[in-house]
């Protein structure tokens, strides 16, 4: 079934991917990244442009994937989805959710997984759609520009660009996470040392006091 409705978007090119990209965040089951392999084969000289038709479907179709997770919950997933993938998105969210959807932006799990997790456990919509974003425009565009440069040789490097793409930015998210959570930790640290000593915690509340008083 799920490849009669390939067959029939693929018909519709650029327009066809925009539709399989918009439920690909929403709930289909089949990840855009197939129908993006096959038309980018047959026309490798517009391939940045179906990437881009894939990019805006997918960020279109995200909040309504994380609609859905607001509204029905996690059922719906276990329902149209793998057990493991749920389970790992799960897990990866509990860590961080923000790390979560930029990693699941390019990774085998399908993407709704992520788009309808965000919405069950009340991740913002805006840094959903920050990140996704992001990690879609990776996946995308990376696919497009290997076409766009060496045509239907790119078949065969775009097998594993997941894996690729996924070595690469694992370890930039894995050390920005660090950074981040680096610097709140110190600055956790500074309002305790603020607070235990009241010199340091009376020029803090002046220093508010002046922000707060408007000027003449």
């Amino acid at each position: 079934m799920f490849q009669d409705i390939l067959d029939f978007l693929i018909k519709f090119g650029p327009w066809g991917l925009f539709i399989h990209a918009f439920a690909d965040a929403v709930i289909f089951p089949v990840p855009a990244f197939f129908l993006q392999v096959s038309l980018s084969i047959m026309h490798p000289q517009n391939a940045l442009w179906l990437a881009t038709y894939g990019f805006i479907g997918c960020l279109l179709g995200t909040p309504f994937g994380y609609l859905i997770g607001k509204l029905l919950g996690k059922s719906v997933l276990y329902k149209i989805l793998k057990k493991e993938w749920i389970d790992a998105a799960t897990n990866m969210f509990q860590k961080n959710g923000e790390a979560a959807i930029l990693i699941g932006s390019f990774t085998p799990v399908p993407f709704k997984v992520f788009t309808i997790l965000s919405g069950c456990l009340n991740f913002p919509l805006w840094r959903l759609l920050a990140y996704a974003a992001i990690g879609r425009a990776t996946k995308f565009y990376v696919v497009g520009t290997l076409f766009y440069l060496y045509g239907n040789a790119a078949e065969g490097m775009v097998k594993d660009v997941s894996l690729y793409i996924a070595l690469i930015a694992v370890p930039l998210i894995l050390v920005g996470m660090f950074i981040k959570r680096k610097r709140k930790r110190r600055k956790m640290e500074q309002e305790k040392l603020a607070e235990s000593n009241p010199v340091l915690m009376e020029e803090k509340i002046r220093e508010q006091t002046s922000d707060q008083t408007p000027s003449a």
